[in-house]
Formats: structure tokens, C-alpha cells, sequence
């Protein structure tokens, strides 16, 4: 039994690195497109080489924090507000980067390849978290999706991005699993990955409703009733820690807020102070303005799209074929989202967290289907990366 294991466990991840490997070659090409493309109008300039794209950006940041850590005093401006700084970004990815690079000669090699070994990794978990609901082929082709998709080149950058997926999607299959024990260290190692953790708390708390409500079918032993609630609790604890360690290490309370703040005020151009969902409302506004239309039309959309993604959540034949689970993650989070987030470009990076509900998409058997969902991706991807990379030139253009 426990060979025939090993042979299965073999098998998917040999399957799983060779589709994930080759998406990386075809991510490379379009990099190496990229780096020609770049001139004097790209941030990146005429010099840019396939390493300086993977390291641009907020890579930047995190390189800073491996080399510099967190400022013990927060930078303002001349008006006293506090300006872009480190403590918007957590830090066990560049900690666990910087020690990779002292093996592979710097910290760019050591982020560049954690991001793209936590890319493979999360890729396996992704076809287990998968593969009991839609079967091994539909499976394979949501890692086919997601190893090749539009925001692709994350796992060729010096981004958290593929390290915070790798322990989202542990985390989600130890849930399926009802392996609770597992999930305590991962919370943490989420908390401190990438922000987003509260919505895991949030999941926590529906799930915990909707098993009670089918305890009748599905009996709810108290030890599962003592891990969701400790489980929810220590989300909660880890979501807030690092807005207490930045305060308790700045001297200053809101040091967290008000520097995610500096973000949005660049945005909004006024003292913004963080209301809950109040950001995405600002932001249609904003944007519908940009885009030459009524700002008022922005509120309207919104709410269009909000109803729209409920409806997908519950309605969906092939959503649902994803279990209660996933698309109560998916619910959490964008009510997260929409409670802490001012949509800027960087949106579509901070949407692949819903990556297990998009696996939907894989569901339907066609194969054309499949094949045009996959041109759909490489396409969005090279559009991601030519628009952030080789242009990178404006507000908009910022991943």
C-alpha cells in the first residue's frame, strides 16, 4: 500500500512538473520579449534584462527588507504624513529569500527561485485540493490554467505572491481533509506571507455555520467544534500581529494603517482615511472618471458586479462542483477585498488568491473549450507582462 502511494505520489508530481516547467519556458520567452521591448519610456529602460523584470516593482521592496529590514521610524513627507515604506509588506518571504540566496550567490537568485519552487509546489497542492471534486483530468487542466494564466509571470518574480498561494491552498486542503492540527502552523505562515489572512478567519466562521447547520447529515463531533473556533481565533489574533508589531516597533499605533495609506492617498490625492468598503466605492468613482465617464456610473457597476459574483457563488453548476469549502473561501475573500481594498492596477495580482473557485472553468469537457481558455491565458499573460514590464510607464501600469 504504502509503495503504491509513493508511485501515485510520483506520478502527479512528475505530471504536475511537466505542465508547471513548460509554462515557465513560455513565461520566459514572453520576459525575454519583454526585456527587448523595453526603451527609454519603461521604467525598466532599454537596458532591462529578463533578471531586472523579475526583480522590479514590489520585489524592490522585499529586497529592501532583507537588506535593510523595517525602518524604526516611519518616512513622511513635508505635510508630516507618512510615506511609502517597508511595513506595508511582511516578511517571511524576504527572510526566507535572503537565506536561500546566501546558497545560490544573492538575494535576486534566492527570490527568483523560491517564487517559482513555492509556484511548483502550490501546483501540486492545487491538483490535490482539486482532483476528489473534478476528477484527475479536469484537475490537470485547472493547474494547466493556473500555472499558464494572465498573472503567470508571479512565479518568475521576486514576489510573495506563489509562497502565499502555496499555504492558502495547503491550508483550504487541510480543511477538505478535516485535518485540523495542520492548519494552526499555516495560518501563521499565511499571516505572515502575504495579507489576506482575515479572510481566512472569516472562512472559518461560515464554515463552522455551515456545518453546524448540516450536522444532521454531517455530525459535528465537539473536537472539530474546538479546532474551528481555536482555528478562527488564532486567523484572527495573526491578522492583526503585524499591525501591533509595526506599531510597538515605530512607536506608533497606526504605523501599519497609515502607511498602507500612503498607497491609496497617491490615488485619491486628499488626507484618505480608511473607512471599511469605503475604498472600493472611492475607487469606482476615480476610475470611472479616468475612463472619461460619469463617476457616478462607478457605485452602479460595482454593485452590478458584487450581485454578479454572488450569483456565480451560488448559482454555478461548475462552481458548485467545487464543494462548500472553496466557495465559501471564495465569499470570504471578496467580502475581504471589498472591506480593506482600494482597487488600484495591482488588483488582478491580489485576485489569484481565488484561484480554486476560477478552476471552475475546467469543469466543462470540451475540448475546445479547454483549448480556448488556455489561449485566453497565455494571451492575458504576454498582455500582463508587456503592459507592466516592457511599458511600466504610467499609474496604471504598476503590478
Amino acid at each position: 500500500m504504502a509503495e503504491r502511494r509513493l508511485r501515485t505520489a510520483a506520478s502527479v508530481a512528475g505530471t504536475v512538473a511537466a505542465v508547471y516547467f513548460s509554462a515557465r519556458l513560455v513565461t520566459t520567452v514572453f520576459f525575454w520579449i519583454a526585456a527587448e521591448l523595453s526603451g527609454t519610456h519603461s521604467r525598466f529602460g532599454p537596458d532591462a534584462t529578463i533578471s531586472s523584470l523579475a526583480m522590479g516593482w514590489d520585489a524592490q521592496w522585499y529586497w529592501v527588507i532583507a537588506d535593510q529590514g523595517y525602518p524604526s521610524q516611519l518616512p513622511v513627507d513635508d505635510t508630516g504624513r507618512v510615506t511609502q515604506n517597508a511595513w506595508a509588506f511582511l516578511p517571511l518571504f524576504p527572510w526566507t529569500a535572503r537565506a536561500l540566496g546566501t546558497v545560490l550567490g544573492g538575494y535576486p537568485a534566492g527570490a527568483i527561485v523560491l517564487a517559482a519552487v513555492a509556484g511548483y509546489a502550490a501546483s501540486v497542492v492545487f491538483f490535490l485540493l482539486l482532483r476528489d471534486r473534478l476528477g484527475d483530468t479536469a484537475a490537470l487542466w485547472a493547474v494547466v490554467f493556473f500555472a499558464n494564466g494572465p498573472l503567470a509571470a508571479m512565479f518568475q518574480m521576486g514576489y510573495a505572491e506563489s509562497l502565499g498561494l502555496l499555504w492558502l491552498f495547503l491550508a483550504l486542503w487541510a480543511l477538505l481533509r478535516r485535518r485540523f492540527v495542520w492548519m494552526y502552523p499555516l495560518v501563521v505562515l499565511l499571516g505572515f506571507t502575504r495579507p489576506g489572512v482575515l479572510a481566512f478567519a472569516l472562512l472559518l466562521g461560515l464554515y463552522g455555520i455551515h456545518r453546524w447547520i448540516r450536522r444532521r447529515d454531517d455530525p459535528l463531533p465537539g473536537s472539530h467544534i474546538a479546532h474551528i473556533i481555536a482555528l478562527g481565533a488564532l486567523a484572527t489574533i495573526v491578522g492583526f500581529a503585524w499591525q501591533v508589531i509595526a506599531g510597538l516597533a515605530t512607536g506608533d499605533p497606526s504605523a501599519y494603517l497609515e502607511t498602507e495609506l500612503a498607497w491609496r492617498r497617491d490615488w485619491v490625492g486628499s488626507e484618505e482615511q480608511f473607512v471599511p468598503f469605503a475604498g472600493f466605492v472611492t475607487a469606482a468613482r476615480v476610475w470611472f472618471g479616468i475612463w472619461g465617464l460619469p463617476p457616478i456610473w462607478g457605485p452602479i457597476a460595482l454593485v452590478i458586479l458584487v450581485v454578479g459574483a454572488a450569483a456565480v457563488l451560488i448559482r454555478s453548476s461548475q462552481v458548485r462542483r467545487l464543494g462548500p469549502e472553496i466557495r465559501l473561501w471564495g465569499a470570504s475573500y471578496l467580502v475581504y477585498l471589498l472591506a480593506v481594498f482600494f482597487p488600484q492596477s495591482s488588483t488582478f495580482r491580489l485576485l489569484l488568491p481565488l484561484s480554486p473557485v476560477a478552476a471552475a472553468v475546467a469543469v466543462p469537457r470540451s475540448r475546445w473549450w479547454r483549448i480556448g481558455v488556455l489561449v485566453i491565458c497565455l494571451a492575458g499573460q504576454w498582455v500582463w507582462i508587456h503592459e507592466m514590464l516592457a511599458l511600466g510607464d504610467t499609474f496604471y501600469r504598476i503590478p
